[in-house]
């Protein structure tokens, strides 16, 4: 039996995991840290967390009796990272996924007329959420990062680049398809930096990281006195595709941990769907690129944080359980999920957060249950229209910290009049990691066996109710994005 380690680094945490070849979880470990927010629409980290947080929880899982094969990589994507190729340190904080600063330089190049070019190049919007205006965010705001950019002293990299390059022996300065087709730079028909959007950036080609395939060899973890060598890097959505046994044209899953992101498998064919929904890379395993439609959701998870943290509802993410109505009666509360905007397929950067219908006689589990019915929603609005283009979802494979609660997994069922199923191990991004480091490691993909699933099926009875519901929230946001 050979162990396999997987490094899942996310917004708000970093975690290791020891897996044998059964893909049963051996160890693991986890930390969370902090985000900053400095301004409104502003999302930062302090690089050092992600560093400390990783070596933490490797070594909380390493033993040292213990060989390991190999290492796979999943991080947060399009988190943002510059640093200089002579000390290794970032020049500024890591600019998150969320962040919405560079909305006015995306407005600019719509206006001038770039946004269909380059998503033909990249099947994705021009949204801050990208990490191409991240870039040239931080090589216009911090003192000398420009000439230092032009002299090639600085490096650019999404999270799984920073931690090979801080982690590997070799220094090496990778990533994969899956995280460069994330940046806006990156053309996912030709599969290589494109110099015309790197020269409409304004980013040196330099800085880039070399692009492999998601099974490729980048590097050897070096870490107290192991020796692993990283065989698998890819992003965490693509990697709970993976996880989530995701091979086939057509099959699809949502993940719920601090945004929402559905993702379905069109292999070979990049899909364009013109309604807000992203082109992108699923992987490239084996020799072979397959190809993935997403709908990107920013707010999901960190709702209920906040629900917690901020206002104090209930005690742990768990607890919130009890605060849903099992029937998704939330007594005409309705809830707008934009801390920093909403995502698809809406793409509004400038509209923000609220409740609608609160009385005297509202009550928390009034707004707990219209916030996870916001998340539901917002789910729906993504399937209804890949169902207009005749991607047929019968079901809907689930995973994340949030699925875990059993009555928002009923109430997605009820809300979607779909099936959902749920894996055994709900932390399908660090299963994708290790099946991909699998994979690198010579093991054939179709020997990689698959979970146990649980099955919610919808409550016919509640379906006139929920697309009422679903109907005024609806109303609510339409009316919200034109003030």
């Amino acid at each position: 039996m050979k162990n396999y380690l997987s490094i899942d680094q996310g917004t708000t945490s970093s975690r290791a995991i020891i897996f044998n070849s059964n893909l049963e979880l051996v160890r693991d470990s986890q930390k969370e840290y902090d985000l900053v927010y400095p301004n409104d629409g502003w999302v930062e980290l302090d690089p050092r967390d992600v560093i400390e947080t990783v070596k933490e929880t490797i070594t909380a899982v390493l033993d040292k009796n213990e060989e390991i094969e190999a290492c796979g990589i999943t991080n947060q994507r399009e988190t943002t990272l510059v640093w200089s190729k002579s000390t290794g340190e970032p020049i500024y904080s890591a600019i998150v996924w969320q962040d919405r600063r560079t909305h006015e330089i995306c407005s600019k190049l719509k206006s001038d007329g770039y946004e269909e070019l380059i998503s033909q190049k990249t099947g994705l919007l021009l949204d801050p959420y990208f990490s191409a205006t991240k870039i040239k965010w931080i090589l216009d705001n911090v003192d000398g990062a420009r000439s230092m950019a032009e002299e090639g002293d600085l490096l650019f990299g999404t999270i799984d680049t920073y931690l090979i390059y801080k982690f590997s022996k070799e220094k090496n300065h990778f990533t994969d398809v899956t995280n460069a087709s994330r940046t806006l730079l990156f053309n996912i028909n030709t599969m290589e930096w494109d110099d015309e959007l790197l020269e409409l950036f304004d980013i040196p080609k330099p800085m880039m990281p070399k692009v492999l395939a998601c099974d490729e060899d980048f590097g050897t973890i070096s870490i107290n006195g192991n020796n692993i060598p990283i065989r698998g890097v890819i992003g965490d959505q693509q990697a709970a595709l993976v996880g989530q046994g995701c091979f086939s044209n057509g099959d699809m899953k949502s993940t719920y941990g601090t945004g929402c992101f559905l993702m379905v498998n069109t292999e070979d064919n990049p899909v364009s769907i013109k309604e807000g929904l992203l082109t992108t890379i699923a992987y490239k395993l084996e020799g072979r690129v397959h190809y993935a439609i997403e709908g990107s959701i920013y707010s999901c998870g960190n709702i209920i944080k906040w629900l917690r943290d901020k206002m104090k509802f209930f005690n742990s993410a768990i607890e919130s359980e009890s605060f849903i109505d099992k029937e998704g009666n939330s007594n005409n509360v309705l809830f707008l999920p934009a801390f920093n905007g909403l995502g698809a397929p809406f793409w509004d950067s400038d509209i923000r957060g609220g409740f609608y219908g609160i009385t005297q006689d509202t009550t928390i589990t009034d707004m707990t249950t219209a916030s996870f019915l916001a998340i539901a929603f917002q789910t729906k609005e993504i399937t209804s229209i890949l169902e207009k283009y005749k991607i047929e979802i019968s079901k809907l494979l689930v995973d994340g910290g949030m699925v875990q609660n059993k009555t928002f997994c009923q109430l997605l069922a009820d809300a979607l009049q779909k099936e959902i199923i749920k894996p055994t191990n709900v932390e399908s991004t660090a299963l994708g990691a290790c099946k991909v480091a699998m994979i690198g490691s010579g093991v054939d993909l179709r020997e990689i066996s698959n979970q146990n699933l649980s099955t919610f099926r919808p409550n016919k009875d509640l379906k006139e109710q929920y697309l009422i519901n679903h109907k005024n929230w609806k109303e609510y946001i339409t009316d919200s994005l034109k003030n």
